[in-house]
C-alpha cells in the first residue's frame, strides 16, 4: 500500500512559479481554469466574522490534505477551504481503492492519511503558498486584492478523549500561530525566489473548526466536544450533522421513492444509533448561547455522508458512505427542517452534491460556506470550480445583482442614471430572504429529474483495450481527476529498437533471446508515488483497463521511499550535472543504472550482471558476471531501454513535474 509523502516546500514553490511562467499552468491546472475574479461583482461572504471573497470551497476530504491540493482549489476559486479532518489516530490503514465516483459517489476514506505533524505542516505550506501566489499577482491582480481573501477552516474528529489529548490540542494551538512553521518554510525558499521571504503571511492560520463525529456518536459526547472547543480552545465551531436526522422513513421515502435509488441499502441501525432530532433540537440552542457568551460563532454543517450497506463490493468494507446527487436532495430537505425549526439566525454551511448547476441556487439560500467534494473527482477536477463561479456570476448579472446579498434578496440594482443611491441590504432582510428562498428551492431540487437514479446510473465508458507502461489513447483524463496531482505528463521520442537479453552461461555473459523495445507516442503518463494514495479514482475515469496508478510508470521522490515499498515496481531518479542515477524495480527485480552524458555511456545491472551500453547506439560495450550470480540468470535489456527513456523524459525541464521540480530554472 502506498502512503502520501509531502513534497519539500522549495520544490512546490519552484514548480509552481516555473510552470506558470513557462507553461501557463500550476500543478497541471491550466491558467484558463483559474478564477481571476475580474468581474465587478461582490461575491464575498462573512464566516465567523471573517470575510472571504467567495462562499465556495472544497469540503474536508481528498482535495484538502496536501499543500498542492489547497493551492489548486484556491486558484480555481475556492476561498473557504475546509481542511481534511484530523484525529488522534493518525496511523490509519485505509482500504484501497477508497473512492468510487463511477456514478454518484461512495467512499470508505474518512480521515487524514498524514501524521499530525505532517498535516499542520501541509496546511501551513498551503496557506503560505496561497499568500505567495497572491503577492505575485497570480492568477490576477484582482485575486491579489479583495477577490483573494481566504479562510482555512479546520476539521477535527472524532471523540472528546482524542480531541482533548495533548497531541491534538498542540495541533490546534499550532493552527492559531504557525509562526515557527512559517520560519522553517521561509528557510526552504529557493534563492531565485528570495523576495518571497519578505511577504507577510498571517500566522493565525485558522480561527474556526468544523467538528466531524463518528456515526453513532452520543449526543452528550458531541455537545461535550463542542463545549471543549468553545470554552477551552477558543475556536468558532460548526458541528457537522448527519443526514440520518431526517429519520429512516423520510430518508427512504426520498431516496427510494422520489429519487428511485432502490438499490441503495439503508442501515436502520445507523439511524437508531445516530444523533436524534429531539437531541439536536435541545443541543443546538444551548451551544449557540454558549458561543454567544464567549463572543464566538456557532453553526451547523449539512451534512456528513450517509452510511449505507455495501452490496456492490467495489470496496471490501461492510458499509460505505454515500455522497453526490442523492445526498444533495436529502440534505436540502434536512436544511429545510433545520431552518423551519431554528429560523434564519442559525448559521448553516452546506456540503452535499454541489456542482456548477446547483451552486448558485444553494448560495442564494445564504449558506456559508458551500463546499464540494464528489464533483471535483470527475473529469476536469479542480478546474470545475471555475465554472461554479462563472455560473454564479452569470446568474447574478442576469438578476441585476451586484452583490451576493442582492442576489439572495432577488433585488435588482438601480439602472445607470436612475435617481437614488443604492443602499446596502441590511443583514436581517437578507436572512429573512434566505429563509424564504429555502422551501421553494427544496421543492425544485426534490422534483428535479437530474438527481434521479436513472440519470446517474451510467458508468464511465471503457473501450476494451488495456493500459501498458508506455502508450495509451492520450485522453489525459487521469491528470485532473487525481486529487493530489500524482499523475503527470512527460514527453519522449517514439522509438523502436531491437535488443538481446544477456544471460550467465558457463560463468560468462552471453546474448540470450531478446525482443523489440517500442514507444509509439511522444505523449506519455507517469505517476508520482509520493502523491498517490491509490484511491482508484483515475482507474474509474480511464477509458482503458488496468488503472493508471497501477500500470503506468511509478516514480518515487526519494531513495528511502523507493526502498521502503519493495513490493511495488517503480523508479527513483536523480540528476547531478550530466549524470542521471536510477534505482529501479520491475517484476520484483531491482536494478541500478547510471547514464553519463559526458562519456555517452550507461551502466546497468541487476546485482547479477553488469553491462555498459553506448548511449548513442545502445550497443553493449562491456558485460560481466557479478559475484553470487546464478547460472542461466538473465539480465532483461528491455528494462534498460525503459529506464533510460523514463529517466531522460522526467528529468527534462521542458515540462514541469514533481520529479524535476527541484531543478527547474526560474
Amino acid at each position: 500500500m502506498a502512503e502520501l509523502v509531502p513534497a519539500p516546500f522549495s520544490s512546490l514553490l519552484r514548480r509552481a512559479f516555473a510552470e506558470h511562467r513557462r507553461q501557463q499552468k500550476i500543478f497541471d491546472l491550466p491558467a484558463r481554469k483559474f478564477f481571476t475574479g475580474e468581474r465587478r461583482l461582490d461575491t464575498s461572504v462573512v464566516f465567523h466574522g471573517e470575510r472571504a471573497s467567495t462562499p465556495l470551497g472544497p469540503a474536508a476530504g481528498p482535495q484538502t490534505q496536501m499543500a498542492q491540493n489547497l493551492a489548486l482549489a484556491w486558484l480555481a476559486g475556492a476561498r473557504i477551504l475546509e481542511l481534511k479532518t484530523v484525529q488522534i489516530n493518525d496511523r490509519l490503514e485505509i482500504p484501497r481503492p477508497c473512492i468510487d465516483a463511477r456514478t454518484i459517489g461512495y467512499n470508505v476514506e474518512w480521515s487524514q492519511e498524514l501524521r499530525l505533524a505532517q498535516s499542520i505542516r501541509e496546511y501551513a505550506a498551503g496557506w503560505a503558498l496561497i499568500a505567495f501566489l497572491r503577492a505575485e499577482g497570480i492568477p490576477s491582480e484582482a485575486a491579489a486584492g479583495a477577490r483573494g481573501e481566504t479562510i482555512f477552516d479546520l476539521s477535527v474528529g472524532y471523540d472528546l478523549a482524542g480531541i482533548s489529548s495533548e497531541p491534538m490540542t498542540a495541533f490546534l494551538r499550532a493552527a492559531r500561530d504557525i509562526s515557527p512553521i512559517l520560519d522553517a518554510l521561509r528557510a526552504e525558499i529557493p534563492p531565485e525566489l528570495s523576495h518571497l521571504r519578505r511577504i507577510h503571511v498571517r500566522p493565525e492560520m485558522s480561527r474556526s473548526i468544523t467538528l466531524s463525529t463518528f456515526h453513532g456518536c452520543p449526543a452528550d459526547e458531541i455537545e461535550g466536544i463542542c463545549r471543549f472547543l468553545l470554552e477551552e480552545m477558543g475556536f468558532h465551531v460548526v458541528v457537522k450533522l448527519n443526514p440520518t436526522l431526517l429519520g429512516f422513513e423520510r430518508t427512504a421515502s426520498i431516496l427510494h421513492g422520489a429519487l428511485g435509488y432502490s438499490d441503495v441499502a439503508l442501515s436502520r441501525e445507523a439511524f437508531e444509533k445516530d444523533l436524534q432530532w429531539e437531541q439536536a433540537a435541545e443541543m443546538i440552542p444551548r451551544l449557540g448561547e454558549l458561543a454567544r457568551r464567549r463572543g464566538l460563532g456557532f453553526g451547523v454543517k449539512l451534512t456528513n455522508t450517509l452510511v449505507v450497506e455495501n452490496r456492490d463490493r467495489y470496496f471490501r468494507e461492510p458499509v460505505m458512505y454515500l455522497s453526490g446527487e442523492p445526498l444533495h436532495v436529502l440534505t436540502m430537505n434536512l436544511a429545510l427542517r433545520v431552518r423551519e425549526t431554528f429560523g434564519d439566525a442559525l448559521p448553516i454551511s452546506f456540503s452535499a452534491g454541489i456542482d456548477r448547476t446547483n451552486f448558485p441556487d444553494v448560495a442564494a439560500l445564504g449558506f456559508v460556506p458551500v463546499t464540494t467534494c464528489t464533483d471535483l473527482l470527475r473529469p476536469g477536477g479542480y478546474g470545475r470550480l471555475r465554472s461554479y463561479m462563472d455560473h454564479l456570476e452569470e446568474r447574478m448579472e442576469a438578476a441585476g445583482a451586484a452583490t451576493l446579498d442582492e442576489f439572495i434578496l432577488g433585488r435588482e440594482r438601480p439602472a445607470a442614471g436612475e435617481p437614488g443611491a443604492r443602499s446596502l441590504p441590511d443583514r436581517a432582510s437578507v436572512s429573512r430572504a434566505a429563509l424564504f428562498n429555502t422551501r421553494p428551492a427544496v421543492g425544485r431540487a426534490t422534483a428535479d429529474p437530474r438527481y434521479r437514479r436513472e440519470n446517474n446510473a451510467t458508468t464511465p465508458r471503457k473501450i476494451g483495450s488495456k493500459l501498458a507502461l508506455f502508450d495509451c489513447i492520450n485522453c489525459d483524463k487521469c491528470i485532473p481527476v487525481c486529487p493530489n496531482d500524482a499523475n503527470f505528463v512527460y514527453e519522449t521520442s517514439p522509438d523502436e529498437i531491437p535488443y538481446s537479453d544477456l544471460a550467465v552461461r558457463g560463468g560468462r555473459v552471453r546474448e540470450d533471446g531478446g525482443g523489440v523495445f517500442r514507444v509509439a507516442k511522444s505523449h506519455q503518463i507517469g505517476v508520482f508515488a509520493d502523491f498517490c494514495n491509490e484511491c482508484g479514482n483515475c482507474d474509474v475515469f480511464c477509458p482503458e483497463d488496468g488503472g493508471p496508478y497501477l500500470v503506468k510508470p511509478r516514480f518515487f521522490g526519494s531513495v528511502e521511499q523507493w526502498t521502503k515499498w519493495r513490493e511495488m515496481d517503480g523508479l527513483f531518479v536523480e540528476k547531478t550535472g550530466g549524470l542521471v542515477s536510477i534505482r529501479g524495480r520491475a517484476g520484483g527485480v531491482e536494478y541500478t543504472m547510471e547514464m553519463d552524458a559526458v562519456s555517452g555511456r550507461a551502466r546497468f545491472d541487476d546485482g547479477s550482471i553488469e553491462a555498459v551500453f553506448d548511449l548513442g547506439t545502445h550497443r553493449v560495450l562491456e558485460a560481466k558476471v557479478l559475484p553470487g550470480a546464478q547460472e542461466a540468470h538473465i539480465l532483461r535489456v528491455g528494462r534498460y531501454h525503459a529506464f533510460r527513456v523514463l529517466a531522460a523524459a522526467v528529468m527534462d525541464a521542458t515540462l514541469a513535474n514533481p520529479l524535476n521540480a527541484k531543478m527547474l530554472p526560474l
